[in-house]
């Protein structure tokens, strides 16, 4: 269920050195975050899809209820009027693509995971105990797919989303307003359905587990992103004349505020620290 392969010759025609090596487990410090209710997963009705699993030949940008944006590792429904905010490493590749609604930001990223499920228990439980220790107030709450992380923070309430896949997890991170985060809020709702529609193509490369998958830029976005840091570096040396304004990428472009939002893409360097230090991740 939820894109895992569970055919027998899904195992069958993957060689042996794309094992991954399996995760220690990291359940000591809440026993009370790791009740199996938590875990409990509903009936959802959709994705996350394994591209593998879906029909062969299938244009995988047409969503079920609109376009995706394919961005390598993960295709992502984009909702009407959300606007891309790039998130540049400091090496100068693409580290995160969110996406800016009217009520908040949504971040989804793929990760390198053990056949078997059970990473996102893990990763749950770090994030939980970071967050702590950045003083946040944090709970566990059970969502379709089973725990999703809360935290308020003195920013913006945080609620992490995750899902196992076959040699994949999905993270969705949603960061809103206070208040506004709520798992019967707009946000969340909008949240989830961009995570039942989204589409994780994991490859065959044997990565480590946790290792977050490559986020790869559509052509148009990149050639936009590239014209928008020539331009800046222009206005910067100054005197230099300005070039005109980048074409639209697909899907429009801008700050985290969307009424003030330029056309043009944010990019946002990488930042390193503790969990609300790397939201975008």
């Amino acid at each position: 269920m939820f894109g895992r392969r569970k055919k027998a010759e899904a195992e069958a025609d993957r060689p042996d050195f794309f094992e991954d090596a399996e995760t220690q487990d990291a359940d000591d410090f809440d026993a009370a975050d790791y009740e199996d209710d938590y875990d409990a997963v509903t009936e959802v009705d959709g994705g996350p899809y394994d591209a593998d699993d879906l029909e062969s030949g299938a244009d995988l940008t047409v969503g079920e209820v609109g376009t995706r944006l394919d961005l390598g590792s993960v295709l992502v429904p984009m909702p009407q009027g959300a606007q891309l905010q790039v998130e540049m490493a400091p090496d100068g590749s693409p580290q995160a693509v969110h996406l800016v609604t009217q009520h908040g930001r949504i971040t989804v990223a793929a990760y390198a995971a053990p056949k078997s499920p059970g990473q996102w228990r893990e990763v749950a439980g770090d994030l939980a105990e970071s967050l702590r220790n950045d003083n946040a107030t944090v709970s566990v709450e059970s969502g379709p797919w089973g725990r999703e992380v809360f935290a308020v923070t003195p920013n913006a309430d945080l609620r992490f989303i995750g899902v196992d896949g076959y040699r994949w997890m999905v993270r969705c991170v949603v960061a809103g307003p206070s208040g506004g985060n709520t798992a019967d809020s707009e946000l969340v709702a909008t949240a989830r359905a961009i995570l039942r529609d989204t589409v994780v193509k994991r490859g065959n490369e044997p990565n480590p587990v946790r290792t977050p998958l490559p986020v790869v830029l559509p052509e148009a976005l990149a050639q936009q992103l590239a014209a928008a840091h020539q331009q800046q570096l222009a206005q910067q040396q100054g005197g230099a004349p300005q070039q005109p304004a980048p074409q639209q990428a697909p899907g429009p472009q801008g700050e985290q505020q969307p009424p003030q939002a330029p056309a043009q893409p944010q990019q946002r360097r990488g930042e390193s620290g503790s969990a609300m230090q790397q939201l975008g991740r």
